[in-house]
């Protein structure tokens, strides 16, 4: 533990969480007065003027040789721990409200983003006295300015790399303005504090002062002993309802207080059952804090005992008076042996500190070195820089989340974190700087056929100009990537001349074939119809007859648009779907299907389709014909089986069903012929 180490600073048990609030010891001190010392407290950034004018007035508290001679059992030689309690008491006596700053809560600020610092100094605003928060604050504020400098040197170098003039560089964000708003709230409420507290503090000091003369003139009086010893009491009084004052002041003058009082009580020889009334009542009393202290010297939670010691310790300075001179050495030593064991503890506690503390260099040493592990790897494609990226975020946020370095160190592995980001950063930045130059020749590609576009987008020429911008559209998505600014914007003016162009050549085309959109609302009129379309059920041959008839009709409608074909096939599955529900032979329907769907196939300029549709006739034909032919070979394995054999029966069957669908194919087959004539 450092020698800046202070009650504030102490950490306790681990698994004690530091919102703990400061115990009550468990002594009773009883007084003949009753009211409280007050214990208020000051916070960070005390400027040496707002003391200075309580110089003066301090300076007469200064023993002479004759009262130094036996000072009380508060004066003797104390330990750096006891120094280090009494600052502390003096710190809380400057502000009754001091003694909450223990009961802020103590969380890790280093492994905080600087989103998350700025959240949390805003909390301890609303939250708490402005004076409880300083030593959060200085911490917030340094780890959101290291976090910040890093961004800020990481922008600073892009800056450059793009070409930038490093005295016009300038970085701010919403983050950084809000962590300066706090701080300027905070700074403004602080010193203002600090002013209206600073009057009443050298008035408090001046009234001790007095007190304190009082006292000494007490030895002086030549009154009736039980009048002086009223007197005396009254001022004891007036001192402990005195307020507080500056805390530079307070162990001296507490301490010339202590001397004066143990002076009035040698003074009162004359009458020594008041005196030793007195002396008895404070032993009792810190007796009872000795005990108290010995057992907190077994508590394992040190950061509770540490600042509970803290209070028996401003109990026995500011609530009781002198002892016997034959008691005050033991009683002290006593209570100075129990303090050192708890100092002892701590300092065994800060030690473990110190011990967790290297694990986390170990850690943090071991990160820095998968970062510089990472810079140096030579990946040379953009999705390779950006899974590194990923990786290094996720170690520059397992860094932070490491936990404190011992203090020696922390600046130099602080520095060879930045320099090992710095490094990964320049890196990336000369790899995104080489893409962006080859991202401007993009730009300069597209920026080309856009020009191409918005020259022959109003142009008539359909037949030369559409392979044209055909081709500028294909050569476009071959071309990389363009900087990211610019490529919503020249996407947008490719596609609307692109669109132009398209969209007045459909227009005239669509005014040219106008006949053809015409015929196919027509033929949607016409199939709805179909769709509708009742049968007599009675008369067959009448319902053959309508539905040639649509079919009739729907060939002299004519072409629709190329794209609007589709409907032809909708129609003659609905022709289709009519004649099944027709009650005839079904070799003669399919017949009539058949022909029906060779309207369709025939055109005196394509004979394609008739010519698959013969193909495709005669390969059925072929294929019945083999599984004729198969059958009647299976018929000689059944020589000496009688004819009504069952088996027999059904291959017969199976024949004479083949040799009839045959017959259906050959006339389809002689129909597809005679369209060719």
């Amino acid at each position: 533990m450092s020698e800046n180490d202070n009650l504030q600073d102490a950490d306790g048990k681990k698994e004690v969480e530091s919102t703990e609030t400061t115990p009550t010891p468990k002594v009773e001190i009883k007084t003949e007065i009753e009211s409280e010392i007050e214990t208020p407290e000051v916070e960070i950034e005390v400027e040496a003027e707002k003391d200075s004018e309580v110089e003066t007035e301090a300076e007469s508290i200064v023993k002479t040789e004759e009262e130094t001679e036996d000072l009380p059992e508060n004066e003797a030689p104390k330990d750096n721990l006891v120094d280090e309690i009494e600052a502390s008491n003096a710190e809380d006596a400057e502000d009754e409200s001091n003694a909450e700053r223990h009961e802020v809560e103590e969380k890790d600020y280093h492994a905080m983003t600087m989103d998350e610092l700025t959240a949390e100094f805003g909390r301890l605003l609303n939250n708490h006295k402005v004076q409880t928060i300083s030593k959060h604050v200085n911490e917030i504020k340094g780890e959101f300015n290291a976090k910040f400098s890093e961004l800020l040197d990481e922008k600073k170098e892009e800056f450059i790399e793009d070409g930038g003039n490093e005295i016009d560089f300038y970085y701010t964000n919403d983050t950084k303005k809000q962590f300066n708003s706090h701080y300027k709230t905070y700074k403004q409420t602080i010193n203002t504090y600090y002013k209206e507290r600073e009057q009443n503090l050298k008035q408090n000091l001046d009234d001790r002062l007095q007190i304190i003369e009082d006292i000494k003139g007490l030895l002086s009086v030549e009154e009736n002993m039980g009048t002086t010893y009223k007197t005396f009491k009254e001022l004891q009084e007036k001192w402990r309802n005195a307020g507080p004052i500056p805390r530079d002041k307070y162990n001296t003058a507490w301490n010339t207080y202590h001397h004066h009082v143990e002076r009035f009580y040698d003074f009162l020889h004359l009458n020594n059952d008041l005196r030793d009334m007195d002396f008895k009542h404070n032993y009792d009393q810190k007796l009872k804090i000795i005990e108290r202290a010995e057992e907190l010297a077994e508590d394992e939670n040190t950061n509770r005992s540490f600042r509970e010691l803290q209070v028996l310790h401003k109990l026995w300075k500011e609530e009781l008076g002198p002892v016997g001179k034959e008691h005050r050495e033991v009683i002290w030593e006593r209570f100075s042996n129990a303090t050192k064991l708890i100092h002892d503890k701590r300092q065994a506690y800060y030690a473990d500190m110190d011990k967790a503390h290297e694990k986390n260099l170990e850690r943090k040493e071991e990160i820095i070195a998968k970062i510089t592990a990472v810079a140096e790897d030579k990946g040379n494609s953009h999705s390779a820089w950006q899974k590194k990226i990923k990786e290094i975020e996720a170690l520059r946020d397992a860094f932070f989340k490491a936990g404190k370095v011992p203090l020696k160190v922390n600046e130099s592995t602080w520095a060879k974190f930045k320099a090992a980001v710095r490094t990964f950063n320049r890196g990336k930045n000369n790899f995104y700087k080489e893409l962006k130059k080859d991202q401007y020749d993009n730009l300069k590609k597209k920026k080309d056929l856009i020009q191409i576009a918005e020259d022959n987008k109003d142009s008539d020429d359909f037949a030369t100009v559409t392979p044209l911008m055909k081709k500028i559209q294909n050569e476009w998505k071959k071309i990389g990537h363009v900087p990211r600014r610019d490529s919503d914007k020249i996407w947008k003016q490719f596609k609307g001349a692109c669109n132009h162009y398209f969209d007045k050549m459909h227009a005239e085309r669509k005014a040219q074939d106008q006949h053809l959109y015409d015929a196919f609302d027509k033929k949607v009129k016409l199939l709805d119809g179909l769709k509708t379309l009742e049968f007599t059920e009675e008369d067959p041959k009448a319902d053959i007859k309508v539905l040639q008839d649509k079919i009739a009709e729907w060939k002299e409608i004519g072409y629709v648009p190329q794209n609007k074909r589709y409907i032809d096939g909708k129609f003659y599955k609905a022709i289709d779907d009519a004649f099944d529900k027709l009650k005839m032979d079904k070799s003669k329907l399919e017949m009539i299907k058949f022909e029906s769907k060779l309207e369709n196939l025939a055109d005196s300029d394509d004979t394609r389709l008739l010519d698959n549709e013969q193909n495709f006739i005669r390969k059925r034909i072929s294929d019945i014909k083999s599984e004729i032919n198969q059958l009647e070979n299976n018929l000689q394995f059944f020589s000496n089986v009688k004819s009504d054999n069952p088996l027999v029966k059904d291959v017969h069957k199976n024949i004479a069903n083949h040799k009839k669908e045959l017959d259906t194919w050959k006339a389809k087959l002689s129909k597809v012929r005679g369209m060719y004539s």
